[in-house]
């Protein structure tokens, strides 16, 4: 009796919260949680998944022309004079080199005798035309060539988990992701779990690696300034309570659903797991909450659904509901457990107590 009064002024272990105290919770309760029992249309209109992929602001983008002159792209400028007293060349030669010219941040570079000339937006050739217009006026007959020394001006920077990060310039044989990615060496993870991420201004786009390869759609024409970042895929759930494992678990690249994600931990414990009570717990989007309450609710919405594996048809059920990146699964223990460890405590004190009792003896 006195280890009774002493178990019942304390709380007995266990893994978490019970079944009954999680049902407490429902907002018909006076909770702050909706606790909706999960069956076939519950699992279907709970199957939303944010799906990765590129916007029109970037599909819409069109490729960059691989002539285009832009601000820091270097000329190199070559004049031929049809007189032995040239403006530009010296006595004796018909044509002067001009290497090393960088096309300003404003777009501008300046050639002698003809000034200050607009080159960001044009080819070399309308470039060509722009200068020799300019210095006909001055000499006759001038032929001018414009060649591209570097084409530095539009770059995107690549890193994260490529083979080789850095700064590359976009030419010709790179205006693609795909083609830039492998001008960086390629991935250096395992590609089923690798993201590619863009970001364009405010914009950002992501895709799967493999989804990159699969889909030309997804094989946005890249700009200037863009930033290309490979990482590993980062979703994952947590498992909890009365499991073969408690830990978080990544959820790769497949759609898992609660089934797998519950052998992926080692299953429910045959010791210690109630099947009626296994719970997902995640924060709902508002337009997927709506459907699965039948009702209007606004902003986000916390969910906990409850999957019963001993209903008939509830590990077909449970197969069809899937796990999304942040939730929790967690399973109750059974109410009989409890009792084991009540009167494990209880006949523990008790064996305590004699054992006490003989040493004063």
């Amino acid at each position: 009796m006195a280890s009774v009064s002493l178990l019942a002024g304390c709380a007995l272990p266990r893994s978490g919260p019970s079944k009954r105290e999680i049902l407490k919770g429902d907002i018909q309760q006076g909770g702050n949680t909706h606790v909706v029992y999960v069956d076939d249309r519950i699992a279907r209109e709970a199957s939303f998944a944010p799906s990765y992929g590129f916007g029109a602001q970037f599909t819409g983008a069109g490729a960059v022309g691989a002539d285009e002159i832009r601000p820091g792209d270097v000329l190199g400028l070559t004049v031929w004079e049809n007189v032995d007293d040239g403006l530009l060349a010296s006595m004796g030669q018909s044509n002067t080199n001009l290497q090393q010219l960088q096309v300003d941040s404003n777009g501008y570079i300046f050639v002698p005798y003809a000034g200050r000339v607009k080159a960001a937006g044009n080819t070399p050739d309308e470039l060509r035309r722009v200068i020799t217009q300019r210095l006909e006026q001055q000499t006759p007959d001038p032929q001018v060539s414009v060649t591209r020394v570097a084409g530095d001006g539009a770059t995107v920077s690549v890193m994260g988990k490529v083979n080789g990060q850095g700064v590359f310039p976009i030419e010709r044989p790179t205006r693609t992701l795909s083609a830039m990615l492998a001008r960086a060496g390629g991935v250096s993870i395992d590609p089923e779990i690798a993201v590619v991420i863009v970001k364009r201004g405010t914009n950002t786009g992501r895709v799967w690696l493999k989804d990159l390869y699969a889909n030309a759609r997804n094989d946005i024409a890249l700009r200037p300034g863009d930033v290309v970042l490979v990482e590993e895929d980062q979703r994952s759930f947590t498992a909890l309570g009365a499991l073969g494992g408690q830990t978080k678990v990544p959820l790769g690249s497949e759609a898992i659903n609660a089934l797998e994600a519950i052998a992926m931990v080692g299953g429910l414990s045959s010791n210690l797991a109630d099947p009626t009570g296994v719970f997902v717990l995640r924060d709902e989007p508002m337009s997927v909450a709506r459907k699965v309450l039948s009702k209007q609710v606004y902003g986000d919405q916390r969910m906990a659904y409850v999957l019963d594996l001993t209903r008939p048809n509830g590990l077909f059920v449970a197969r069809d509901f899937m796990i999304r990146d942040g939730d929790t699964v967690y399973v109750t223990e059974a109410p009989y457990v409890q009792w084991q460890k009540t009167l494990g405590a209880i006949t523990g004190a008790a064996g305590s107590a004699n054992a006490l009792e003989n040493v004063a003896r």
